[in-house]
């Protein structure tokens, strides 16, 4: 059965809107809880949390648990890198930034049409064959968000590859823009145990419309925390499922359904498909709040937070002013945070969306939903 993976992706923050702004204290607590029953794998990245996420991993675990205690999964950022003399710094940074003189695991970090120029125009596949073979990292492995047809391809000019990390999740399985099943066959043609990210889509499958929840609810009395992931653990060949939990309350919910983890029988799979029917019905927007897309956005704009929001607000369909309307003024009224509006539709953003979303149209939307005079917007 699979086991539970701890993604440092979106660690709790002191400061919501300050993604530096790691509760390291919370964070020790959440590893503490999640090595004492047992679990030990750690996956972290060059850009999570703007490079935190890694010092993170230092504080949290390096420095205070014997190196034979854990396992770390670590990424080459090949999305980032345009020039050969970028691979060996790009590598000695991550090294420093966690304290570690190599990694378990490492993968080429979402190797897909947008971070060709970092693995085709660089032969980072080389370099990271040259790691393995000097033992700097033990496992070589990817991951992506490309489409099937692009992931076979790619596996099948690179057979030194031992493991491959996935987004999966019951909402993704039929998606003919993620492919998680499509994708999810391709790791099995060629073997690989496979890496679950996302199953629980970026938190968005913890709190699902009411009318997905009554569907769950009139089964059996499971959370959805544990529907999704029980999900993922009926598939063959998924060895790690990673929880990108943000508090010690989701970390102990999480090990909880670990704990005594069951596959979905054919009738929950039933059940499961109506509720999944329910939650895309009321879906606007699919973003997993990555923040992939916001480093590169020339306005600053978060669009993770800005999508939050405006999905809320679609959910419920309420008419007037309001909550969720007056959290989007309140929040784009401080200083620094870009409105909807100020989108320039350059595109930056979409090559960096591992969900292909059409980003600027939906901040039209946005700025559309909430931009407005009910809300003290002058409209010109």
């Amino acid at each position: 059965m699979a086991k539970m993976g701890f993604g440092l992706m979106r660690l709790p923050l002191k400061d919501k809107d300050d993604i530096k702004s790691i509760d390291y204290d919370q964070v020790c607590d959440m590893v503490d809880e999640y090595m004492s029953r047992g679990n030990k794998y750690f996956d972290t990245a060059f850009g999570y949390h703007d490079g935190f996420s890694q010092d993170a991993l230092r504080k949290a675990v390096v420095e205070r648990y014997p190196r034979d205690s854990y396992i770390v999964a670590n990424k080459l950022p090949i999305y980032q890198i345009t020039k050969e003399e970028e691979l060996i710094p790009s590598f000695e940074e991550e090294l420093e930034r966690t304290g570690l003189e190599y990694f378990d695991y490492y993968l080429m970090h979402n190797v897909s049409g947008f971070s060709e120029p970092g693995f085709i125009g660089v032969d980072s596949f080389k370099y990271a064959n040259e790691l393995l073979a000097e033992g700097k990292i033990k496992h070589l492995g990817m991951s992506s968000h490309a489409d099937a047809e692009y992931i076979d391809n790619i596996l099948s000019k690179h057979p030194e590859l031992e493991f491959i990390q996935l987004q999966i999740n019951y909402l993704d399985w039929e998606s003919e823009v993620i492919q998680s099943k499509k994708c999810y066959e391709v790791a099995r043609k060629y073997n690989l145990p496979i890496i679950i990210m996302e199953p629980l889509k970026g938190g968005f499958l913890t709190n699902i419309p009411e009318e997905a929840k009554k569907i769950l609810n009139d089964y059996n009395d499971d959370s959805p925390v544990k529907w999704a992931l029980r999900f993922c653990a009926s598939l063959e060949g998924v060895e790690m499922i990673l929880s990108g939990v943000n508090s010690l309350e989701q970390m102990k919910e999480n090990l909880d359904v670990f704990d005594d983890i069951t596959p979905l029988n054919n009738e929950e799979m039933e059940v499961l498909k109506k509720a999944t029917e329910a939650i895309k019905s009321k879906i606007t927007v699919p973003c997993t709040k990555c923040n992939y897309c916001v480093e590169f956005c020339p306005q600053s704009i978060n669009i993770p937070k800005i999508f939050d929001i405006y999905n809320s607000e679609m959910i419920e369909q309420a008419d007037g002013y309001t909550a969720f309307g007056n959290a989007y003024c309140n929040y784009i009224r401080v200083e620094g945070n870009g409105f909807a509006s100020d989108c320039i539709e350059c595109g930056a953003c979409i090559k960096q969306c591992p969900q292909h979303i059409d980003i600027p149209s939906f901040l039209v939307d946005v700025k559309n939903r909430f931009e407005t005079e009910l809300y003290g917007f002058k409209q010109e």
